[in-house]
């Protein structure tokens, strides 16, 4: 069931359009959508949200689903009084950037996720952006959904129409679409870690060429700060699942329960995958450096070879130029040039030895 669920998230993905977008919001500009589930089956004309409420509670069957985006302060309190939301999970969903985790309010549970999306680029460099984040909050109650979107990553729209497509998981109540947000954010972290996977074989390859050069290493430093992104969007989020999969939280019971330890596996995968990243870039970077190192130090032998070379006829020349009127062949007709062929001799000598010894 959950693989048949992942196939028909997938093909929402490539076919549908995002539901953030302005013509997809009819209900207002922070409400991307309100609808009612009864056995798992949409239902036609939810209305205003506090109408949806009304028929959902009046009729005791189904729960509504209300999706925002970035609502402020002053737009969400309506929503949160309305449901009778927690004041500190309300100020953490309208402020944000807060660390994954699940809280349990009453019998309301507050769920924070951090959305991943891949950054394309056509070329690494040390500027560039990899991995760009989001949030994602989730109000599960009895009868209610409530999410609440930060960012341009998490579209819940083909996530919806893919729920749809699958009555009989819908039909499990809020707790299955909890469980799809999270499948869906998870499966998105796998996505970024296999394309941060190919810029780090690229930034491999490059170091290892002989065109490296040593402006390598700051691509290899972003990308380490860019992997620490998403690794800090990852790794808090391990003892939430695990909350999920193994307490009883309602409004998650056991039959969902499965899924959630299922979902905590794929994380843990998803984790190992980061630490070996981090692990090779360390090693890349010590590479590079020691390439960097070992083509300074080609550099001061040949340097320090041409000096010694040239030392010689510096030498003799700085011999002769004394003046003293008593030197060896001083006034001989051929000093001259057996003065200039010694240094030419000699600097051969030398040049031949440090060629031999490969330092030039």
């Amino acid at each position: 069931m959950i693989r048949n669920l992942r196939r028909a998230v997938s093909r929402a993905r490539r076919t549908t359009v995002d539901l953030s977008h302005p013509a997809r919001s009819p209900l207002g500009s922070t409400v991307v959508n309100c609808v009612i589930y009864e056995d798992g089956v949409r239902q036609p004309d939810a209305g205003p949200v506090d109408d949806a409420l009304r028929r959902v509670r009046k009729s005791g069957r189904g729960f509504v689903w209300i999706g925002l985006h970035e609502p402020s302060e002053t737009e969400f309190a309506g929503v949160a009084e309305l449901f009778g939301l927690h004041p500190l999970a309300v100020e953490d969903a309208v402020v944000a950037h807060q660390r994954p985790k699940v809280e349990r309010y009453d019998d309301t549970l507050f769920a924070v996720f951090k959305t991943c999306g891949y950054v394309e680029h056509e070329e690494l460099t040390a500027t560039s952006e990899v991995v760009d984040t989001g949030e994602l909050m989730v109000f599960t109650g009895p009868d209610f959904v409530i999410t609440v979107r930060h960012g341009r990553h998490g579209s819940l729209g083909p996530l919806r129409e893919a729920l749809e497509a699958s009555p009989e998981q819908l039909a499990k109540g809020p707790a299955a679409v909890l469980h799809a947000i999270a499948d869906q954010v998870v499966d998105n972290y796998l996505a970024v870690a296999d394309a941060v996977q190919n810029d780090i074989d690229a930034v491999e390859s490059t170091v290892f060429t002989e065109q490296a050069g040593r402006g390598d290493a700051g691509r290899i430093y972003q990308l380490k700060r860019e992997l620490l992104e998403l690794k800090r969007a990852v790794a808090p989020l391990d003892r939430p699942l695990r909350a999920l999969g193994t307490q009883s939280l309602p409004p998650v019971g056991p039959d969902i329960q499965p899924y959630f330890r299922d979902i905590a596996d794929h994380l843990a995968r998803v984790t190992e995958q980061i630490t070996s990243f981090d692990g090779l870039l360390d090693s890349i970077l010590q590479a590079h450096l020691a390439q960097v190192t070992v083509a300074q130090n080609e550099d001061m032998r040949k340097i320090t070879a041409w000096a010694a070379i040239v030392a010689v006829p510096t030498m003799v020349c700085g011999v002769y130029g004394m003046n003293f009127d008593h030197m060896p062949e001083l006034r001989w007709t051929y000093g001259y040039p057996l003065v200039l062929g010694v240094m030419v001799v000699a600097c051969f000598v030398i040049h031949r030895s440090f060629r031999r010894n490969g330092w030039l």
